[in-house]
């Protein structure tokens, strides 16, 4: 073939790739027939349902399940290891039993007969409260990192010079801001619940489990039953939702399987709205104080934070180390971090872990250093990107991130509409206000295998052990394969969602579209030189000058040197002509590259006398390299401001503080975004050739950053004061304007 490197065409030369198509499985998803795993019906099922703890943080002193077990209609009582008699239980929600039985009724019946007893200890939820934190001992101090241009003396006098040098930095900056800001915890509050439906033929077990990994969790299904992975397959066609939660079988899976076993019986297990909500994951929350001072130009000099953070009973939250502060690194910088350990469930990563919580408590930061300045926001920004030869910021190049705020600014017609904080013309109780914030995310390709093959009568079909979670993944496949051997997208089965199949990395992290596109582009390149040597040969020409286009392989302008797609297959044989691709994570490649950027504004109209924020326009330009499937990425970046702007405004985990408990753990309780409540809003893909000819880059992660600080600036900018703590509820306006005396 005219070239069989692996590569990317140029732009003009490309076909379906990066065009709007239609995702292959539409029709199959909007009629119902994909089935997820609570879909599943197996022969002889039983319905699974699992007792969740009441308490936040107790012992169990006792379990009788003598009375349970007699329900008519109950097979199989299932006592979880973390909840035996004796163990300790750290939040509220986690499961003590199981019952399985013949139907749902029968076992909530069996599960309303067990009788346990509890010894009750002391509670701690209060994750804002840093001297509450303190004063019940569970806060732990975590590291801490400084940064000055001139280096310090020796370390008996590292202490002092760091005070001393800091003390000096913020007498000459011309600008100083003391702030507070903060963001809650929120669930992840997946649509399809954790759970898994199961079944065991002699000593093979099949899992249809809900699952962003369909090739690392048959390992651990098997390390769970004490089975060898060979004997276990992981199936997940289509998933409702994971977010960063469902990397695992996790405990009630393996239990899932355990009763299977000892049932004889398919088993479904599926968790509860409320224990969803409750245990299987959630973003930790971070709070910040932080002093930091600019020159006359607003460019930042240096940074003094402490922030605590929390993940839950398990400990964790948000590290300082590459997100604080987020994206903009100053000369001079000192960050302190406290973990706060709570009786709440344990957190679990959730769409670009740390990243959106840094970014809303750092770039509100920046956006009340150009209110204090009475300077226009986007130009501090600005200020504060530096050069490409000379950046002191992460992520995507300051040209980048420039080009991106410009054409933005452009969108949503900033410079007509800004106004100075608190300074906007009011129409009747109601103002608008102006946001921004940037981001970045790495997005590199992740290991992925595939084996294409194509059949003598040219129908192509691919297999990879990946997973698509929603976003698009078998038709970004599909025009990876279109593209190289020139056929149309629609043509071509996509095989994946079994562990059984080539293995494929986990979908996280931004990183599966790189790898399937690495591993299926590189299969296609070779698959088409094989056929294009049997073309060659057939039409007497030079492989090197065939092309393959239009569903036909020959010599470009020469319809008699050329044959149809099918008749170049028809040369291979009777047997499909097979061919792997494979791709290792980190290794250099043309075809895919890692770091995005992207910026994000906000236009929004808050009412004084109610507190209420309304979105009214939302603009978000981001990069990502090479587009593969423009309507699927784009929808990638819908969904994501939606999601940000619910977390903004909605989104929180609200508990008790005296029990412990999840208050508003059910849908009808924890408010998510409506239609009417996300305004207009504009999606800007920036691909210029030096961002294009990089390669592939994921898209996951990325506009899920910037909302919330985004917005924050804006209701900032509309009411001239900070509401410091997301969500932007509206009893959190009243209460800061009242505190400012502006009520």
């Amino acid at each position: 073939m005219a070239d069989n490197s692996y590569s990317w065409p140029k732009a003009e030369e490309t076909s379906a790739l990066g065009k709007r198509v239609n995702r292959i499985d539409g029709v199959e998803k909007a009629s119902g027939r994909a089935k997820y795993t609570y879909d599943i019906q197996l022969p002889k099922q039983l319905i699974a349902r699992a007792l969740g703890c009441p308490h936040a943080h107790c012992k169990i002193v006792s379990i009788d399940t003598s009375v349970a077990e007699k329900v008519p209609g109950v097979v199989h009582v299932h006592v979880f290891e973390k909840a035996k008699p004796g163990s300790e239980i750290q939040w509220q929600g986690e499961l003590i039993a199981a019952i399985a039985a013949e139907s749902d009724g029968a076992a909530v019946e069996g599960l309303s007969k067990l009788k346990i007893q509890y010894e009750m200890l002391e509670v701690f939820v209060d994750d804002a409260n840093l001297a509450a934190a303190q004063a019940a001992n569970r806060a732990t101090k975590g590291g801490g990192k400084e940064q000055t241009e001139r280096e310090p003396g020796d370390d008996d006098d590292e202490k002092e010079f760091v005070t001393a040098e800091f003390a000096r930095l913020f007498k000459e900056s011309k600008y100083v801001i003391d702030g507070f800001y903060g963001i809650d915890a929120i669930t992840h509050c997946c649509l399809e619940p954790h759970g898994a439906t199961v079944a065991w033929n002699g000593d093979k077990l099949l899992a249809y489990l809900s699952t962003q990994n369909v090739s690392g969790t048959d390992e651990q299904f098997a390390d769970g039953l004490k089975i060898a992975a060979d004997d276990v397959e992981v199936r997940c066609e289509h998933i409702g939702g994971g977010f960063g939660s469902k990397f695992a079988p996790d405990y009630w899976g393996v239990a899932a399987a355990e009763i299977s076993r000892a049932t004889g019986r398919p088993v479904k297990l599926m968790l509860d709205r409320d224990q969803e909500l409750k245990i299987a994951g959630n973003r930790p929350s971070a709070y910040l104080k932080v002093k930091l001072g600019a020159d006359a130009n607003g460019v930042i000099q240096v940074w003094d934070s402490e922030h605590w953070t929390s993940g839950g009973a398990t400990g964790g939250g948000v590290p300082h180390n590459g997100v604080i502060p987020y994206v903009f690194e100053p000369k001079n910088y000192r960050r302190s971090q406290i973990n706060i350990q709570t009786n709440l469930g344990p957190q679990r990563a959730w769409r670009a872990p740390n990243h959106p919580q840094a970014c809303a408590i750092t770039h509100t930061a920046i956006d009340d250093l150009a209110a204090r300045m009475g300077a226009d926001s986007m130009d501090i920004f600005l200020r504060n990107l530096g050069t490409d030869d000379a950046r002191r910021i992460g992520g995507a190049k300051p040209s980048v991130y420039r080009a991106e705020i410009e054409l933005a600014a452009k969108l949503m017609d900033w410079k007509a509409k800004w106004h100075p904080h608190g300074k906007g013309a009011a129409k009747g109780s109601v103002v608008d206000g102006l946001g921004l914030a940037i981001h970045t995310w790495g997005g590199g390709a992740n290991d992925s295998n595939c084996n294409l093959k194509i059949h003598p009568d040219g129908s192509v079909e691919t297999f990879c052990g990946t997973q698509d979670l929603g976003v698009g993944t078998r038709t970004a496949i599909a025009l990876v394969l279109s593209e190289t051997l020139g056929i149309p997208y629609t043509g071509i089965k996509v095989n994946l969602g079994s562990s059984k199949l080539p293995v494929s990395g986990p979908s996280g992290g931004s990183t599966t579209i790189g790898g399937v596109s690495e591993s299926h582009r590189r299969a296609a390149t070779d698959a088409l030189a094989k056929i294009g040597d049997l073309v060659a040969k057939k039409l007497g020409v030079a492989a090197d000058t065939l092309v393959a286009a239009n569903s036909r392989i020959g010599v470009k302008g020469q319809p008699d040197k050329s044959l149809s797609w099918k008749e170049a297959c028809n040369l291979i044989g009777m047997r499909p002509l097979e061919v792997t691709g494979s791709f290792k994570r980190g290794t250099p490649s043309p075809l895919s590259n890692s770091t995005v950027g992207g910026v994000q504004m906000a236009h929004v109209l808050v009412d004084k006398d109610t507190g209420v924020v309304k979105i009214n326009k939302f603009v978000a330009v981001q990069d990502m390299g090479l587009v593969v499937a423009r309507k699927q990425a784009e929808s990638q970046i819908y969904g994501a401001i939606i999601m940000g702007i619910a977390s903004a405004l909605f989104e929180q985990r609200i508990a008790d503080r005296a029990s412990g408990a999840f208050l508003n753990s059910e849908l009808r309780d924890y408010k998510l975004a409506r239609l009417g409540d996300i305004g207009d809003i504009v999606v800007e893909i920036y691909e210029p050739e030096s961002e294009r000819s990089r390669g592939v880059i994921g898209l996951g992660e990325p506009p899920v950053i910037s909302p919330g600080a985004a917005i924050s600036n804006a209701v900032a900018n509309a009411l001239g004061v900070r509401v410091p703590v997301l969500p932007l509820t509206p009893q959190r306006v009243l209460e800061a304007l009242q505190k400012a005396g502006r009520a």
